[in-house]
């Protein structure tokens, strides 16, 4: 019992926070989360920071196993990553100005669920729908 107790402490020593900052502008242009794409590893988390005001993140897509999952406006909100497969968000007041972001965690699991779901969501975009597929590019296959 103690070795396992050791395991986990060990595991989650090793766990990254991840912080994305919800911009008005950055690298990307206007309305980005930065970063936007990110590859973790189960048992780290996500820490969504408002930079700027009038901004929360909320899934759209997520693993097997996970709840999907909404920030409240102006607030830090932290989403943990217990499962393999993708999360691909939104800020929900900039949706139609391609405010998303993907997080990939180990493997792609999730991958039929998030190319249907990807689609209907490229349709709500009607500044920078490109967005969606530069993020699906950066998805890993097992």
């Amino acid at each position: 019992m103690a070795s396992i107790a050791l395991l986990l402490a060990c595991t989650s020593s090793f766990a990254k926070d991840w912080q994305v900052q919800m911009l008005n502008y950055g690298n990307e242009g206007s309305m980005t989360f930065e970063p936007s794409f990110i590859q973790a590893q189960i048992g780290d988390s996500v820490t969504f920071v408002p930079t700027h005001s009038g901004h929360n993140a909320q899934s759209y897509v997520v693993p097997k196993g996970d709840q999907q999952w909404k920030s409240p406006i102006d607030k830090a909100y932290t989403v943990l990553l217990n499962n393999e497969g993708v999360h691909f968000y939104y800020c929900p007041p900039h949706l139609m100005m391609g405010m998303i972001g993907m997080i990939q965690v180990g493997n792609a699991l999730n991958m039929e669920t998030l190319n249907k779901k990807s689609k209907r969501l490229r349709s709500k975009v009607a500044l920078k729908p490109e967005r969606v597929d530069a993020l699906l590019q950066q998805v890993t296959l097992p």
